[in-house]
């Protein structure tokens, strides 16, 4: 059985993850609008049609050839890892956008399929896509697709295997602008004339990425002979279009043929029905959530809710898993003879699992909120809403990408900081993601608020922590512009994608994921913890309390009460003594200002 390894690359918010969640079967990925969701490439493996598919999900980029983290993920593996295939995916409702993407991904000279995802949507709106023509004009097989609902996912691994299968090259039939075609056909012909081969580009290939300075093709003709000849054509053909572009800048000359290449790609293959009088659904949601006077409103009652949520109904399983632990601790108990064995087990081993499972069901539904909040699409609009908010602060209105994702991993968040374009906004941006509270200070909070507050005032105090280290980062945010990094924030321009019905198969696998990371990672610790506070407030052991208590129980007689406090007593007496009960007296001078005594 052959080995297919497949390449998913596209722009962010195509669908990618979905994609492949809908052609393998497979839940393995996750799926959401907020930008920067699939961090790095993700594998599923699944079988279709006697081969074997491997696919790899990249970051999804606009581009490949510039300096964010994800931009250089995807580079270096495009151009340095083995495979067979790349499924290009793109947005039907976005196409002329996402054409770019496409258009840098063609000069790779790789196999290639174009999966034009979110079909459905793109007729709701009144588009009809002519995928022959697209076909033509790029050289590359297109297929029309849903990833929700399964439409064309068959056609298009179908296609993915003709592809794979196929010998003949790909043939494009995209034509830049005058001048630069000019040069492209006179450097094309001289290197026909020369014999010059490079891997198996095509000269027209060639020329193309020397007019366009690739550097990786430039290493290569450096150490050929025939640069001496092909040196002062390219200076000659470059002087003839930085004067048609009027800029020497490449790039910039790159990105506007790119740019007017997709625009005439687009006006050629897609055709736009009587367009619609009434709003859409996104339209109307969205004239509510953005509203300027009760969006971020809306936004805190929705984040102090699910907090509330989180506490009032994760009490009530904590109350079964608090009994059931406590009910199996003392089963367990009875079975041990041994004193020191069974206080081992029993409040060392038991009780620590009982702590890690005790504040799970809070865990769970906390995440379960958040993934509802990403996969909908609605934490875009938070950026777009908080935007004019933080430039009084002096923050860039893209800075909301990493701070919210520090609310879930704070490693993401600093490398998505490389997206600021600006060094000023960039650090500033850095200094303050440590004040916003990531998915690991999660069962932190969790345990401590569950711990110290009543259950329904847990909620509240949980929001307010949250709320209060966003305000305190603000804030220094602002005093870190008018000091330190002094000048304007940049504007900000960001897409704002559809609202989409979540997948809920995908939320239980991400909750499932974020539950399971917190019992290894968390509980881990917790438990170790446990261990640990079990010998240092069982030991040293004290056997002239123990015989000293033994007598004024045994004169104690029947009274149950009075043997009770004995053996409260002995225990506070036992802890005060043990190495536990030392650190206490010896920290009691910090905290008695508090108001705490050795106990704290």
């Amino acid at each position: 059985m052959d080995t297919i390894k497949v390449v998913l690359a596209g722009q962010p918010n195509v669908g990618k993850s979905m994609l492949i969640n809908t052609m393998s079967g497979s839940n393995a990925l996750k799926v959401g609008n907020f930008s920067g969701v699939t961090v790095e490439k993700t594998e599923v493996s699944f079988h279709h049609d006697s081969h074997t598919l491997e696919m790899v999900d990249l970051p999804g980029t606009y581009s490949i050839s510039g300096f964010t983290q994800e931009e250089k993920v995807a580079h270096t593996y495009l151009l340095n890892e083995e495979y067979d295939v790349i499924i290009n995916v793109l947005d039907s409702t976005h196409l002329q956008r996402n054409l770019l993407l496409t258009l840098e991904l063609l000069k790779l000279n790789k196999k290639m399929v174009l999966a034009l995802n979110m079909s459905d949507e793109a007729e709701k709106e009144g588009l009809e896509i002519d995928v022959k023509q697209i076909e033509a004009i790029t050289g590359v097989p297109t297929v029309l697709v849903s990833a929700n609902s399964g439409q064309g996912i068959e056609e298009l691994l179908n296609r993915l295997h003709e592809v794979y299968d196929s010998k003949k090259r790909r043939v494009s039939n995209i034509v830049y602008s005058e001048p630069l075609e000019e040069e492209i056909i006179e450097l094309s012909n001289f290197m026909d004339e020369k014999g010059f081969k490079i891997r198996d580009l095509s000269s027209r290939e060639m020329a193309i990425r020397i007019l366009f300075e690739d550097k990786d093709l430039y290493e290569e003709l450096h150490v050929q002979p025939i640069i001496t000849e092909l040196q002062p054509r390219i200076v000659n053909a470059l002087k003839h279009i930085y004067k048609h572009h009027e800029t020497k800048n490449v790039a910039d000359i790159k990105s506007n043929e790119y740019i007017a290449i997709a625009r005439g790609i687009r006006m050629e293959t897609v055709k736009t029905k009587k367009p619609r009088e009434l709003k859409n659904s996104t339209q109307k949601i969205d004239a509510i959530l953005l509203n300027k006077f009760i969006g971020i409103p809306i936004f805190l009652f929705l984040m102090w809710g699910l907090f509330q949520l989180t506490f009032e109904i994760g009490s009530i399983p904590m109350d079964w898993i608090d009994a059931g632990m406590a009910a199996f601790g003392d089963w367990i108990g009875s079975l041990i003879p041994h004193e020191a064995t069974r206080s081992l087990i029993v409040d060392g081993i038991i009780a620590g699992v009982g702590a890690v499972l005790l504040f799970l069901p809070n865990i769970i539904i906390l995440y379960i909120g958040i993934a509802l909040l990403e996969t909908t699409g609605y934490m875009s609009r938070v950026a777009f809403l908080l935007d004019g908010f933080f430039h009084k602060f002096g923050l860039h209105g893209k800075s909301f990408i990493p701070l919210v994702t520090g609310f879930g991993c704070s490693v993401p968040a600093y490398m998505s900081t490389r997206t600021l374009k600006s060094e000023k906004d960039r650090l500033i941006t850095l200094f303050i993601i440590g004040f916003m509270s990531c998915g690991a200070k999660i069962p932190v909070y969790v345990l401590f608020v569950g711990v110290f507050f009543a259950p329904e005032e847990a909620g509240n105090i949980l929001f307010i922590i949250y709320l209060a280290g966003a305000l305190l980062g603000l804030i220094m945010a602002k005093a870190l512009r008018l000091f330190v990094f002094k000048g304007e924030a940049e504007p900000f321009v960001m897409e704002m994608p559809k609202y989409r019905l979540p997948s809920f198969s995908l939320i239980w696998h991400t909750v499932y994921n974020k539950a399971l990371s917190y019992l290894k990672k968390a509980g881990t610790f917790i438990l170790a913890a446990s261990m640990l506070i079990w010998f240092a407030s069982t030991y040293p052991k004290q056997p002239l309390f123990d015989a000293e208590y033994a007598s004024k129980i045994e004169k104690a007689g029947g009274d149950e009460v009075l043997v009770a406090s004995l053996e409260n007593e002995l225990k506070l007496k036992k802890l005060e003594n043990s190495y536990l009960g030392q650190i206490g007296k010896a920290t009691e001078p910090v905290f008695a200002p508090l108001g705490f005594d050795w106990k704290m």
